[in-house]
């Protein structure tokens, strides 16, 4: 890959984590050692490799809170009928900003709503945004609430 940076190889790691997360969402029953066997790994720097199964096994032990962070401030859609690249993304997102705390948010939402550009339909990246704008508008709010106690 030649003189790539972190921010290259983090964002790289979540290409590839994208479709993991899409891939497990859609096939029941897989599991993440599974997905990442039929994966081509070994063309990938270790530390995208490293970066990409993080994010895979924090999403996929944490989806049914990501699920319910979701449930909460959609407003008039299940998650079920989301477009699957934009679940996969949210969820990369809100693992990594809100509650893995690995990146700043801001950060999350920027490679969300860039994966969605790549990856998912002509919406998705708009309908991306809005969510994860919704969510942490929401989380602050909390916060300020429980700051003010």
């Amino acid at each position: 890959m030649g003189r790539d940076t972190l921010p290259q190889r983090r964002r790289r790691a979540r290409e590839i984590a994208l479709q993991l997360i899409y891939e497990l969402d859609l096939r029941a029953g897989l599991t993440p050692e599974e997905a990442f066997a039929a994966y081509p790994f070994e063309a990938e720097p270790p530390e995208v490799a490293e970066y990409a199964k993080a994010l895979v096994w924090a999403a996929f032990r944490r989806t049914d809170e990501l699920d319910e962070i979701l449930r909460e401030h959609i407003v008039g859609w299940r998650t079920e009928r989301m477009v699957a690249v934009d679940r996969a993304a949210i969820r990369i997102a809100l693992c990594e900003g809100i509650l893995e705390r690995t990146v700043p948010v801001a950060v999350a939402i920027s490679e969300a709503v860039e994966l969605t550009k790549t990856f998912g339909t002509v919406e998705s990246s708009r309908f991306v945004n809005g969510v994860l704008g919704r969510i942490v508008r929401s989380l602050d709010a909390v916060g300020d609430e429980t700051a003010d106690e």
